[in-house]
């Protein structure tokens, strides 16, 4: 008799599927493992070999803060609305700094991990992704700096801290959305590995991080808004101040829709193209 046949292995072509989201969601928990390892890897070496390790993530978020508070605070003599202009900063530099050090992070994730990309299968948003989720380390250590601030000044929420967690939601998922962008963009075209850095550099400029948003005068309110990260920094203040600092619900949703819209996109164009990151890289 002959010899019974193995059985066949056959791999799905609904991974390519832009339209098959809980199709990607069960891929994503069928490789969970693989994203806590690539995750953790990622923290380890964040700062290895560098001279003063894990202190980087305390220098650059009290440096930042200091500078913007003299130039802004101190010379400008900007409106604080109510808040110690050292907490004003450092509360809207916390989700910022998420958000820059995630979109940066994202946009060369695919080309340092082209080794893995180009010799087995596993779903390609786990890279960009956990990427994501390592730029929390530096969010949690800025959380610890506020806490000491706020102690120092005497600052104390109120009821509105409850909703930080949610604000907190939509800067991840911004960070998340424009790093798919970047991810798969700087796959086909690497100009983009020089342009994140710039945008996040502008970005910090043009985004309310060492002012108050009521500044911009009211004409151009609605334009500004359309910068995601104007609701979110309004809302992370509005939260840790116990509403001393203003939060506009209509920026808030204009917020929201963008950067529903942006990780929508994000996860379809990924979803596209990811079939051929391995040919590219």
């Amino acid at each position: 008799m002959p010899a019974s046949q193995p059985p066949e292995l056959v791999i799905d072509a609904r991974r390519g599927d832009t339209t098959d989201f809980p199709g990607l969601c069960r891929d994503l928990w069928q490789y969970r493992e693989l994203f806590y390892f690539l995750a953790w890897r990622d923290v380890l070496v964040r700062y290895k070999q560098t001279v003063i390790g894990i202190a980087w993530a305390v220098l650059k978020p009290v440096l930042t803060m200091v500078a913007l508070t003299v130039v802004f605070g101190r010379l400008a003599q900007l409106p604080s609305a109510g808040m110690p202009y050292p907490i004003l900063v450092l509360a809207a530099l916390m989700p910022w700094q998420f958000f820059s050090s995630a979109m940066s992070e994202c946009s060369s994730s695919l080309i340092d991990d082209a080794h893995l990309i180009s010799k087995i299968y596993f779903p390609r948003m786990i890279i960009p992704a956990s990427s994501v989720i390592v730029s929390l380390m530096d969010w949690a250590i800025s959380g610890v700096i506020l806490l000491i601030l706020m102690f120092w000044y005497g600052v104390v929420p109120g009821w509105q801290i409850m909703f930080l967690p949610f604000f907190a939601l939509l800067a991840f998922a911004l960070s998340l959305g424009v790093g798919l962008w970047l991810a798969a963009l700087t796959v086909k075209y690497r100009d983009f590995r020089q342009v994140v850095p710039f945008v996040a550099q502008f970005g910090l400029y043009v985004s309310p991080v060492g002012f108050s948003s009521t500044v911009i005068p009211g004409q151009w309110r609605i334009l500004y808004a359309l910068n995601p990260m104007v609701g979110i920094i309004d809302g992370f203040r509005w939260a840790i101040s116990g509403g001393l600092s203003p939060l506009r619900i209509p920026d808030l949703v204009l917020a929201t829709v963008v950067l529903s819209a942006t990780l929508w996109s994000g996860a379809r164009y990924f979803r596209r193209t990811e079939r051929r990151f391995a040919d590219i890289i």
